[in-house]
């Protein structure tokens, strides 16, 4: 059944008029004419069946209905007030929550995402760390970070960064008995996989790598596997071996020398990284904050200084 509601203007004009006691002020503030609002009094009136003024000469006043009606009306206008500055709040702050691959978050986000709560405190960011695509229409997700060739339709793509595959290591393996030096020396040294390597023929294992490279003699399936890539940062990084590792996730390591690259070349990767989000979100607010955020960021790693690839 329809709601028997007035029109919303004329209750605006009736709210205005009533607390000015004028309708002459009550059209200053709504910047209308003052026949404007007579004219949307009086209907709203005709709608009601009865007034809601009493007219006198040079006054104004509330009839009894006037006055039973104008608190009721002032409520709910003090309601769709609070309701729709909560509105806005929530487009420029609160929950933005935010769907990417667990290494990226923990080798990648996770150790930039205090500058971003400290340009924008009142996003709170919750990150959702899966291996799997996020849907937008199944899940609460504002944005996410994929790894993949940004073929994504219906969604809003911005490359976030380009890749490369390099091989990562201890700096304690430069030295002992056996150094690693050349690519050749892999095949005195334990390799670190990335078990998704082994799955997803789109990712660089050690076997593409040393084809890509020419180099002969090393068995390139031994040693230990890891399901996710910063598990094999973390294992190289413990001296226990040497990792096939994606720069994005390996240079804040390599720039704070827990990590060297003892060799080359450097292979570009077969992925790249796209922020993503649905067309009809994108540009809220707080989407679009984050979203400018973490291109500024990636920019910021492009520098050769801020990843070295090579020994010092």
């Amino acid at each position: 059944m329809a709601r028997r509601m007035p029109p919303l203007n004329a209750l605006r004009a009736f709210d205005a008029a009533a607390r000015h006691l004028s309708f002459t002020k009550a059209a200053k503030e709504l910047f209308v004419t003052q026949a404007a609002i007579s004219h949307q009094v009086k209907g709203l009136e005709r709608h009601l069946g009865f007034p809601l003024f009493r007219r006198m000469n040079r006054r104004l006043m509330l009839s009894d209905a006037g006055q039973a009606y104008l608190p009721a009306l002032r409520e709910a206008f003090d309601k769709i007030e609070a309701a729709t500055q909560r509105l806005y709040a929530d487009e420029e702050g609160g929950s933005l929550r935010v769907s990417c691959l667990p290494s990226f978050a923990a080798k990648w986000l996770l150790p930039r995402l205090g500058r971003f709560s400290e340009r924008q405190p009142d996003i709170d960011v919750l990150v959702s760390a899966s291996d799997t695509l996020v849907d937008f229409n199944q899940e609460q997700i504002d944005i996410a970070i994929r790894h993949g060739p940004g073929k994504y339709p219906g969604l809003r793509v911005d490359l976030l960064m380009d890749d490369e595959v390099l091989p990562v290591c201890s700096p304690r393996l430069l030295a002992g008995p056996k150094p690693l030096k050349e690519a050749a020396d892999l095949k005195h040294h334990v390799l670190l996989h990335d078990d998704m390597g082994r799955q997803d023929h789109s990712y660089q294992d050690w076997t593409t790598w040393l084809q890509a490279v020419g180099v002969k003699g090393v068995k390139s399936t031994r040693g230990p596997a890891f399901s996710h890539s910063n598990m094999v940062i973390q294992a190289a990084i413990d001296g226990q071996g040497i990792a096939l590792g994606r720069r994005s996730l390996t240079g804040d390591d390599l720039a704070a020398g827990r990590l060297v690259s003892p060799f080359g070349p450097v292979v570009p990767a077969r992925f790249s990284y796209w922020v993503v989000a649905p067309l009809s979100s994108a540009d809220r607010p707080k989407v679009r904050h984050f979203r400018e955020w973490l291109l500024e960021e990636a920019k910021a790693g492009e520098s050769p200084q801020a990843l070295p690839s090579s020994r010092a």
